[in-house]
């Protein structure tokens, strides 16, 4: 290792093992069901099951007899240390906790950004910790596989191909990873939809925020789950070493998929100050949440929702 690269290895490695503070996330309101639980501190599954269980456990979102979809990115051929990817140990859990509120199955899918799907499920580790945990893989990178829907509140995006897993469940779990993109800017819980679909150039083509948000009216998501124990900071989406995607360790529950992306957009800001790394980019600049607040998915006024935040250490 060259010693410049050692220092700054070593610099943040330093610099994972404080506690990096918590952003304006709103406020606990004692008087209605938790909306949002932010943690920070610990390991991703510890997090996890503290965090599902101020939410009221898993039982509130999972029935007995439930089919689950859950739908990590999987998008890049690169292992979790790169932070490409959500983390596999979480995604594990998470498959873990629907079998434990009684589950009948547990299915895990992504159009990758490669036709080595089964490349890119394997490298990411999360095909192992899915099947170790008694879920399923199930591919997305086959047109055949996708159905054509219609999106009656669209604005750029009136129709789209979509996997039948997205709608042929009783509960849809988003499970994104917070990190850098080089055309969205930040990408994290409504932009893990694009896995959903089949023709994503058309997407870019036509305003991508604009149809990330039309297709969020589409898409009905029981839980969202941020995986913020590496934020990737530069050379998004699919990452280039982990020196850019230090372990900060956040992560955060929401039953509004709006609200989630907002204040992880807080904590990408937060991070990028602390480290020096990346754009410290403000809200305003991800142009997919407004638009997806405009069409009624959720909010990003964080001071509506009865927030819990957990800090897994001292």
């Amino acid at each position: 290792m060259k010693r410049r690269d050692f220092v700054a290895s070593s610099a943040l490695g330093a610099a994972a093992g404080a506690l990096l503070p918590f952003p304006a996330l709103g406020e606990e309101k004692q008087d209605r069901p938790v909306d949002m639980v932010a943690l920070r501190g610990g390991e991703p599954v510890e997090m996890f099951k503290r965090g599902i269980a101020e939410m009221g456990g898993m039982e509130r979102f999972v029935k007995k007899g439930y089919k689950v979809t859950i739908k990590p990115n999987i998008g890049w051929d690169q292992p979790p240390e790169v932070g490409a990817n959500t983390n596999p140990e979480l995604v594990a859990e998470v498959v873990k906790e629907c079998f434990k509120a009684g589950a009948k199955e547990v299915l895990c899918f992504d159009h990758t950004c490669g036709n080595d799907w089964d490349n890119r499920y394997k490298m990411s580790g999360i095909a192992k910790a899915v099947e170790s945990a008694g879920g399923k893989m199930i591919a997305g990178n086959t047109e055949n596989m996708y159905v054509p829907k219609d999106i009656p509140k669209g604005v750029s995006l009136k129709k789209a191909m979509v996997h039948p897993l997205t709608f042929e469940c009783d509960a849809f779990i988003n499970i994104p990873v917070l990190k850098h993109h080089g055309g969205a800017k930040i990408t994290n819980a409504l932009k893990n939809y694009m896995g959903c679909i089949w023709d994503r150039q058309f997407w870019h083509r036509n305003n991508l925020p604009q149809c990330i948000a039309d297709y969020a009216t589409f898409q009905k998501t029981t839980l969202t789950i941020v995986d913020a124990y590496r934020v990737m900071l530069e050379y998004g989406p699919r990452g280039k070493d982990p020196s850019y995607a230090p372990i900060v360790k956040y992560q955060i529950l929401s039953t509004d998929i709006v609200a989630a992306d907002a204040a992880s957009v807080k904590i990408f800001e937060s991070v990028a100050k602390e480290y020096g790394k990346g754009v410290p980019y403000k809200m305003s600049e991800i142009k997919y949440i407004a638009a997806a607040e405009k069409l009624g998915v959720g909010t990003s006024d964080l001071s509506k929702l009865n927030v819990k935040r957990v800090s897994m250490q001292a």
